[in-house]
């Protein structure tokens, strides 16, 4: 069996990536890897019977299902000794499922269903590797939950019934966007226990003279540790991507050489690290092929790898990224960078606490006529043409709106300038896109002040997506019962006809159109 993969957004066509490498870079080989792993990992929870993993053979499960999302792990090697590893527990458990095929051209039986029991399984798989990623943060901080880590080994185990039918998995699914909801909340707590509770805060783009490092991916506690042993050694950080939001964490804003942010979104890694004279660390997703013009300056941690490029292990002795910046020197002068749209600066820690503590001035605003309406424009950021559409629809807001945004897709906007309304900011950034939970509990809350179901807010929710954290924050949207989501730039290529016709009939998900048009179907 050649490749096939449709998990992202970017899939070849939009159908499914089939030659010799997928779009994202992966080979053939690892794709089939990953299909392996997966096989382990369904073996791993049909053995377990019902009973409780322990908590080395949990982290294994997450680590497997982390390391299948899209742009994460690139190496052969490691996912081989992955899947052997989880093999190896599950040979050893009381149910002792056999371990399915160590030929990784063999096709998954359990594939081979009609196309909507299909969907409905993709959706299930690809919900709980985007949720793992949140699980595996927040185990790395200390925190886990028995009844989030028992859905994982539930919803492989469903996954791997030949005979179901859509009535036997839509549960699972809906179960999963409830579940992920919890996921998302032990992860915030994690964070503001462990970080404090983040506030706004102004980051700069410039990068100042000397060393530095430029931190990538969605890990805190990584990035507190590299930011412990570069203390007193000359060497700025900058955070890049996802890691925006950590200058809004009191305890990581602490440090006086955590300058400011680097770059846009992943997908522009490959030509704003082109010879740069600093160090990058990777710390999960989203890592692209590496190029010659930087390759001798990255290192990979945790989950995220990539053949022949340097691997910190779980010692997390940064020493060579620090003497690679050291040796690197950085810039003689300073580089005033911008945004996307010109800006220098951008905003981040508009959290739920930031937000909810002035939700007198918004309830305010809306009873005064003053808010019109809150658009929640945020998601993943992507190369495929026509993600321009986000920027100019946050551009085409009117002024008696507010904007809230989240995850990566808000580099496309978030150096924009689009004023302030009652006190406030236009445009508020609520973090990663684990704080989907900040924007989620923002709306339960103004509900409840209003005494009316979220769906009679004057909220819209206008989404992108690109990879599988994605695919579980949208589940746990409909696990709550919001409608009229706009969903873009294009819709999942696993979703089959009825299961795309039961979405848009239940919960009314509106595929985007143009800023305009759909500007005007909202606000009427």
């Amino acid at each position: 069996m050649s490749m096939f993969c449709f998990q992202c957004e970017q899939t070849a066509g939009c159908t499914g990536c089939t030659k010799a490498a997928g779009v994202c870079g992966k080979t053939e080989e690892v794709a089939l890897l990953q299909d392996d792993l997966t096989r382990a990992l369904i073996a791993l929870a049909v053995s377990a019977k019902g009973t409780r993993l322990s908590a080395p053979q949990m982290g294994l499960l997450l680590e497997g299902l982390f390391t299948t999302v899209t742009n994460v792990n690139f190496d052969r090697e490691t996912i081989v000794q992955l899947a052997a590893d989880i093999r190896k527990e599950a040979a050893a458990l009381p149910g002792k499922a056999p371990a399915c095929t160590d030929d990784v051209r063999e096709p998954l039986r359990l594939w081979a269903a009609d196309e909507d029991i299909r969907s409905l399984k993709s959706l299930i798989l690809f919900g709980l590797r985007g949720m793992a990623a949140y699980a595996h943060h927040a185990r790395v901080l200390g925190y886990t939950d028995d009844r989030i880590d028992a859905f994982f080994v539930k919803a492989l185990t469903a996954i791997a019934q030949e005979t179901s039918t859509m009535e036997d998995l839509l549960p699972t699914v809906m179960e999963l966007g409830k579940v992920n909801l919890a996921c998302m909340g032990l992860l915030s707590k994690a964070n503001t226990e462990t970080y404090g509770i983040p506030a706004p805060v102004t980051v700069p783009l410039t990068i100042e003279p000397g060393p530095f490092i430029v931190v990538t991916g969605h890990d805190l506690k990584d990035l507190y540790l590299l930011l412990e042993q570069t203390k007193d050694k000359g060497i700025n950080i900058y955070t890049h991507g996802e890691m925006l939001p950590a200058h809004a964490y009191p305890k990581l804003k602490a440090y006086p050489h955590l300058k400011g942010n680097f770059g846009t979104a992943w997908q522009n890694q490959q030509k704003e690290f082109a010879d740069i004279p600093g160090a990058v660390l990777y710390t999960t997703n989203c890592i692209m092929p590496v190029r010659d013009s930087y390759k001798d300056r990255i290192f990979t941690t945790g989950v995220v790898q990539y053949p022949e490029i340097p691997h910190i292990d779980d010692k997390k002795d940064f020493t060579p990224v620090i003497e690679t910046a050291l040796r690197l020197g950085g810039y003689e002068t300073a580089q005033k960078r911008t945004g996307i749209n010109g800006g220098h600066t951008v905003q981040t820690g508009f959290g739920h606490d930031t937000v909810l503590s002035v939700a007198d001035k918004v309830v305010d605003a809306v009873k005064s006529g003053a808010l019109r309406h809150i658009f929640l424009v945020g998601g993943c950021d992507g190369a495929r043409s026509g993600r321009s559409y986000y920027t100019e629809f946050v551009k085409q807001t009117p002024p008696d709106t507010l904007v809230l945004t989240l995850a990566c897709g808000k580099f496309r906007f978030n150096d924009l300038d689009i004023g302030t309304l009652a006190g406030l900011p236009r445009l508020m950034d609520m973090g990663q896109c684990n704080d989907a939970y900040s924007a989620i509990q923002v709306a339960l809350a103004l509900a409840e002040v209003f005494q009316c179901g979220v769906n009679d807010l004057p909220l819209t929710l206008v989404l992108s997506w690109y990879e599988q954290k994605a695919v579980c924050i949208l589940l746990t949207l409909l696990s709550l019962g919001i409608q009229n989501i706009y969903l873009g730039p294009t819709l999942p290529a696993f979703i089959s006809p009825n299961v795309l016709d039961y979405l848009v009939k239940e919960f009314a998900i509106h595929p985007i159109s143009t800023p305009e048009a759909d500007l005007k179907a909202i606000l009427g």
